[in-house]
Parts: C-alpha cells; structure tokens; sequence
C-alpha cells in the first residue's frame, strides 16, 4: 500500500511533469491557436462582405 508521502510525492512529480509538457509545447499551441482563430475570422469576414456588397460590379475584381 501506498503511504501518504509517497501519495504526495508522485502528485509533485506529476504536476511537474504536466508544467514542463505545457511550457515545451507552448510555443507551438499558441501559433496553431492564433492562426485557426485568424482563419475563421477572414472566413468570416470575407462571407459577410461579400453579403453587403452583393450584386456589385466591383465584387468580381477581389480574389
């Protein structure tokens, strides 16, 4: 069985682990993040443009 100073200890060393794992992967999950949050906006924003603006002359012209 396992007694409680060992109990705390292993919960230490997981949260250590778990620390280390996150910042080792922070800067490739922030970037990821940013980039599908400003692809959804464009997205989002191009959609509503070319809501507004339907039937002009000028939509043909954007790419």
């Amino acid at each position: 069985m396992i007694s409680l100073h060992e109990f705390a200890t292993i919960n230490v060393m997981a949260g250590g682990i778990v620390m280390a794992a996150l910042l080792l992967l922070s800067p490739f999950i922030i970037p990821m993040s940013l980039a599908a949050l400003a692809a959804l906006m464009g997205g989002m924003l191009k959609r509503d443009a070319e809501e507004r603006h339907e039937g002009s002359s000028l939509v043909e012209t954007n790419y």
